[in-house]
């Protein structure tokens, strides 16, 4: 067991470095999953056989000492300091290879339980979303809010809430679904969408929108137009940039391509059942819906409610919409 637990703790080093280094591409959920299984059939291993084992053979040492001191005692010779406390913990105690894998699970499955079900950390590692998340924010995603799914394969348990417009969307980029990508639910199913002339467009009803001051990109170290926009009861603001044009360049060939109409003035799409349309806040600067496509609902990993942390700026921390 100690060689069979040595190969299988460096095929997990192995994965990690060769996806550190970008030569595979990784799958954390898979990873943590395949973890959880090892760990638990280890621990199980060591609840049913290697424990009650170990704990046998603690008690035949602790019975041959008595019988031993016994026979001492009878031919009048003083008990023998054997240090038999000692020896036990040695026969006791779990040795390395069972300490790196069931001692390990406890803490794997929690960590596997509460990112697969409950609430899943992820690093903002982009502008698309300014001014509502910046590069370097870490941001909690909560996971059962629109249902709950099994990991790895992505199957819904439970039905959930569906996304409403303006809530703000982790979900797998459905070009590379490795990829998780950030986004704001702009259109849900049934909608007709427009983005002409960088103006939002609902089924025919233009999106309120109100002018605020200018908003200072420090990575940028310029200026961008920014405005108040309301989707649904959400309330949250959006950049332009001037600089860029309304119509969408390189638009991808993607599922239900023929719901979109382009045009130099920008693009209308039906937003096609099971499928959500969406979009960037910092809107001349994502690369989002417009450019290839709808978001199906199984590619949905959770919605994102809270900064947790952001270490450039600790003002960062709190909920925001």
């Amino acid at each position: 067991m100690p060689f069979l637990t040595a190969a299988i703790l460096a095929a997990f080093v192995g994965y990690a470095g060769a996806w550190y280094f970008e030569l595979v591409e990784g799958n954390f959920a898979l990873l943590l999953f395949l973890a959880t299984v090892v760990t638990g059939l280890y621990w199980l291993a060591e609840l049913f056989w290697y424990l009650p084992r170990r704990r046998a053979a603690a008690a035949e040492l602790e019975a041959n000492a008595s019988a031993r001191q016994a026979r001492l005692a009878s031919q009048g010779i003083a008990p023998v300091d054997a240090n038999l406390e000692e020896s036990k913990q040695k026969i006791l105690a779990q040795p390395w290879w069972l300490d790196w894998t069931a001692g390990l699970f406890p803490v794997i499955i929690a960590v596997f339980v509460l990112r697969s079900f409950l609430f899943e950390p992820f690093k903002i590692p982009s502008g698309s979303m300014i001014p509502t998340l910046l590069v370097g924010d870490l941001i909690l995603v909560n996971k059962f809010t629109y249902g709950l799914r099994l990991p790895v394969i992505n199957t819904k348990l439970t039905s959930g809430t569906p996304p409403k417009r303006g809530d703000v969307m982790v979900f797998r980029y459905p070009p590379k679904p490795s990829l998780d990508y950030i986004k704001r639910v702009v259109g849900v199913p049934g909608d007709e969408v427009a983005y002409l002339n960088k103006r939002l467009t609902i089924n025919g009803q233009p999106v309120s929108e109100n002018k605020l001051g200018d908003y200072f990109d420090q990575d940028a170290m310029r200026y961008f137009k920014q405005f108040e926009e309301q989707l649904g009861d959400k309330k949250h603001n959006i950049l332009n940039d001037d600089e860029r044009p309304a119509f969408v360049p390189g638009a991808e060939d993607f599922p239900f391509r023929q719901n979109c109409r382009y045009s130099v003035e920008g693009v209308v799409c039906k937003v096609p059942e099971g499928h959500y349309f969406m979009m960037g806040d910092n809107r001349d600067n994502s690369l989002d819906s417009r450019y290839w496509g709808f978001v199906p609902d199984k590619n949905i990993v959770g919605k994102a409610f809270l900064i947790w942390m952001n270490f450039g700026s600790l003002k960062r921390i709190g909920t925001f919409e």
